[in-house]
């Protein structure tokens, strides 16, 4: 008797699981407002060197003072990092004129001078990490993804230890506390650290919601639960875009995107803990509890299973994973992921993919500019072309396979990224259409691939399997931002970076056994 047949008795996707969701979806809501609240938090404004003694120039427009103190580049704008030694009062009577003497070309001295048009104030502004601290600035998110991956690590293995539930709380209480010190730092320093252990806490969040939603539905309904919590990670996309518009100020804003997570805390206390996994760890009494309301809210009162009976159903699937364990040294953690040879590949593989569809995502999700819309509207369009991938995924998934899905939108990924680098940059319509196309395929491939991985492993081993990859995918995110300061080498290398990794992760993809159809394995025999 599988836990399946259990959850045909008392209704696999009834009024039950619906309400389970629908918490869920809130939950999730939180994720994209922080993973790329980098897009506005350290958005950097237009500057230029702030100029001494300014208040000589008097008879002169501020056109003028910039003309004859800040130099300009091959585009004709005025440069953001150098400026004029002295004033080149000659540049008013020829401001086609470039100094030939290098020498009088410095650095900027006395900081600089932002354009508060479209920021009231961000971290870049706050601190002045531009030019030379530009690394510091793309760090931040770096920082982040830091935490998200020791996070993985770390929740992947106690939720599989203390159960989904508990750290899931432990998880939105430590991210409400994190997201507020944030808000409240002083310094860059305390900035860095708390935006580091937010991460760490919002991991729990990112790696429990969608399992323990899949471990209450049917086989049947799996595929829906994935897409549906999906699309509620594209609409805290949207909303992180409102509430960027709203609220300029970076202190305010990080309290904005913090705030959501009290109300999840509020209503996390009616979601159940997985019975899959309550049956797993021995604690028969709580499952048989969980079901019984379960069959109760779906209608099925005639089921009636007696402990005793519920007992016997417990122990058939303790003494086959008994037997599994003598085999795979009578414990699990990570290190079993490794250990036989199909679970071995699954691992290995569905690493490799992770890092490619995290690291293609984001290397698009922070690039807002060069595509003729404001930074606001990339990041609402960004999020609104997400759906549709994702309707379009639950038709894929389930007629040409998982495997199938995976491996094409990762490369058509790829291939649009890679199509940027060639279109011309005066042609703002069409990379924007291409960027749009690209920015679909990848949450295509993002939406699948947390579908995929959950069938991939075994109930007993399944946090720690989302715990491995999600912990590679962040490894991903955390490269993501610092490649864009590869431009100062090549201006197009970032994009070709990106292209690159999806299109060889996408390949990889094409290696991992298809999960269409077929029941989630419970334990490690049922993998090999």
């Amino acid at each position: 008797m599988k836990f399946e047949d259990l959850l045909l008795e008392i209704g696999g996707f009834g009024r039950f699981q619906i309400l389970i969701l629908a918490v869920l979806c809130l939950l999730r809501i939180n994720l994209p407002m922080h993973f790329l609240l980098h897009n506005f938090l350290a958005a950097t404004p237009s500057h230029h060197c702030a100029i001494p003694h300014q208040e000589a120039f008097v008879n002169l427009t501020m056109e003028e003072v910039l003309l004859i103190s800040i130099p300009r580049k091959p585009d004709g704008t005025f440069s953001s990092c150098e400026m004029f030694s002295q004033p080149q009062f000659h540049l008013l009577l020829n401001s086609s004129l470039q100094p030939e003497n290098k020498s009088i070309i410095q650095h900027c001295q006395h900081g600089w001078v932002y354009d508060h048009s479209q920021f009231t104030s961000t971290i870049s502004t706050q601190w002045d990490l531009v030019c030379e601290q530009r690394g510091l600035n793309q760090a931040t998110a770096t920082f982040f993804f830091i935490g998200v991956t020791m996070g993985a690590m770390v929740f992947g293995y106690l939720s599989d230890r203390f159960g989904r539930k508990t750290m899931l709380q432990l998880s939105l209480v430590c991210s409400v506390a994190f997201g507020m010190l944030s808000a409240a730092s002083v310094s860059y320093t305390m900035l860095a650290i708390t935006r580091t252990l937010t991460g760490v806490a919002l991991s729990g969040l990112s790696l429990i919601v969608l399992p323990l939603g899949m471990e209450w539905v049917d086989v049947q309904h799996r595929t829906f639960t994935g897409i549906l919590t999906s699309i509620f990670w594209s609409v805290g996309n949207m909303l992180l875009a409102l509430a960027a518009y709203l609220v300029r100020e970076w202190h305010w804003l990080l309290v904005a995107v913090t705030g959501p997570c009290l109300l999840s805390i509020v209503c996390l206390w009616w979601v159940p803990e997985s019975a899959r996994w309550l049956i797993a760890k021995g604690k028969v009494k709580q499952a048989h509890r969980h079901l019984l309301r379960c069959a109760r809210m779906n209608g099925r009162k005639d089921f009636a299973v007696s402990p005793e009976l519920f007992l016997s159903f417990h122990l058939s699937q303790t003494l086959t994973r008994m037997a599994a364990d003598k085999n795979m040294g009578g414990s699990y953690s990570y290190i079993s992921l490794f250990r036989t040879p199909v679970l071995r590949k699954i691992s290995l593989c569905s690493g490799v993919v992770w890092f490619g569809v995290a690291f293609s995502y984001y290397g698009m999700s922070m690039n807002l500019t060069g595509f003729g819309l404001s930074i606001y509207l990339s990041q609402f369009v960004f999020g609104v072309i997400e759906i549709p991938a994702k309707m379009v995924m639950y038709v894929l998934v389930n007629r040409v396979g998982r495997r199938q899905s995976q491996a094409w939108t990762l490369i058509l990924t790829g291939l649009c990224m890679g199509a940027n680098v060639v279109i011309p940059k005066p042609f703002t319509s069409l990379r924007s259409v291409v960027a749009v196309m690209a920015k679909g395929f990848s949450e295509a491939a993002f939406t699948t691939v947390y579908l995929y991985t959950s069938e991939l492993y075994p109930t007993i081993l399944r946090q720690n399997g989302m715990g491995y990859t999600s912990f590679m995918a962040r490894l991903g995110g955390s490269l993501a931002p610092l490649v864009f300061l590869l431009d100062e080498v090549w201006r197009s290398l970032p994009e070709v970076t990106y292209c690159g990794v999806a299109v060889c992760s996408g390949a990889v993809a094409f290696l991992l056994p298809e999960t269409l159809n077929v029941r989630l394995p419970e334990g490690i025999e049922d993998i090999e």
